[in-house]
C-alpha cells in the first residue's frame, strides 16, 4: 500500500538535547499503525512535529507526498491530517453538539463579515449536520444537548474523537487514546477506532496500552531515546529480542 504519511530523517533538538534523532518510518494508507516505546522516547515529540506543534530541526515529514513540515497545525488540519490529544481538551460548560461543532470551524470558513451579519445560516447548517452525523457515529447522539462535563471520562475521550472526525480526517493522530479507562472503556474504544477504520481513515497512535496496541495495530513502529529501535507486525515486535530488553523484560501484553 502507498503511505499516506514519511517522516524522513527527522530531528527535534531542544537546547541541548535531541529528543527525536534521525527518525524513518512510514504509515500506509489504510491501515491502524502504532507508535510505541518507554516513557520519553520521543513519541509524543515526533506526534508534535508531524502535527505542526514543532517545526523540525532537521528532517522531512512528507503527508501524501507533500512536505508539511513547518506548515502550522490549521493548515495541516485542513489538509485532512487531524490530531487527538492524550488529555482531552472539551469545553465542559457548552454541550456535546456545540463543542463538535468548534471542531467543524474549518470546514465552515464563512467570512467574519457573514458571521455578524447573521449571512452564514447555511454554512452553520452544515457544520451542524456534520457533528451530528459525527456524534451519531460514535454514539453520542442521545447526548448531543447534554454538558460535555457531564460525560463519564470514556464518552469524554469518545467526544474528543468526534471533534476530530467533524474536522474530516484522512489521517488521525491519536495520543494515548485509552488513558485512564477502564477495561469496559478501553473495549468500546477499540471498537471506535476499528469503526473509524472501517470508514476509511488511516490511524497512527501512541500508547502505552500494549494488549489495545497489540489487538489493534497492523505495524507498529518502536522507537527508543529518539531513535527508531524495531518495526514490523505485532507478532514479531512481542518477540523482537531489542524491544524486550526496552521494556526492561516485561510482558508487552501487560506493560
Amino acid at each position: 500500500m502507498e503511505p499516506i504519511l514519511e517522516v524522513r530523517g527527522l530531528s527535534r533538538r531542544f537546547g541541548g538535547l535531541m529528543a527525536v534523532a534521525e527518525l524513518d518510518f512510514a504509515v500506509a494508507a489504510g491501515t491502524i499503525h502504532g507508535l510505541i516505546g518507554p516513557n520519553g522516547a520521543g513519541k509524543t515529540t515526533t506526534f508534535n512535529v508531524i502535527s505542526g506543534f514543532y517545526k523540525p530541526t532537521a528532517g522531512r515529514v512528507l503527508y501524501q507526498g507533500r512536505d508539511i513540515g513547518g506548515l502550522s497545525t490549521a493548515r495541516i488540519a485542513h489538509r485532512g491530517l487531524v490530531r487527538t490529544f492524550q488529555h482531552t481538551t472539551l469545553f465542559r460548560e457548552m454541550t456535546v453538539l456545540e463543542n463538535v461543532a468548534v471542531g467543524r470551524h474549518m470546514h465552515a470558513r464563512a467570512s467574519f463579515l457573514a458571521q455578524v451579519l447573521g449571512l452564514n445560516a447555511a454554512t452553520e447548517g452544515r457544520a451542524r449536520a456534520a457533528a451530528l452525523e459525527a456524534l451519531e457515529f460514535i454514539g453520542l447522539a442521545d447526548r448531543a444537548h447534554d454538558a460535555a462535563g457531564s460525560l463519564s471520562h470514556g464518552m469524554q475521550r469518545a467526544l474528543g474523537i468526534a471533534v476530530a472526525l467533524a474536522a474530516e480526517p484522512k489521517l488521525l493522530l491519536l495520543d494515548e487514546p485509552f488513558t485512564g479507562m477502564n477495561p469496559e472503556e478501553t473495549a468500546t474504544m477499540m471498537g471506535l477506532m476499528r469503526k473509524l477504520h472501517a470508514r476509511g481513515i488511516t490511524l497512527l497512535l501512541v500508547e502505552h496500552d500494549m494488549a489495545a496496541v497489540m489487538g489493534l495495530c497492523d505495524r507498529i513502529t518502536v522507537l527508543s531515546f529518539g531513535r527508531l529501535l524495531a518495526e514490523g507486525d505485532p507478532a514479531a515486535i512481542r518477540e523482537n529480542p531489542a524491544v524486550i530488553e526496552a521494556y526492561l523484560g516485561a510482558s508487552l501484553d501487560a506493560a
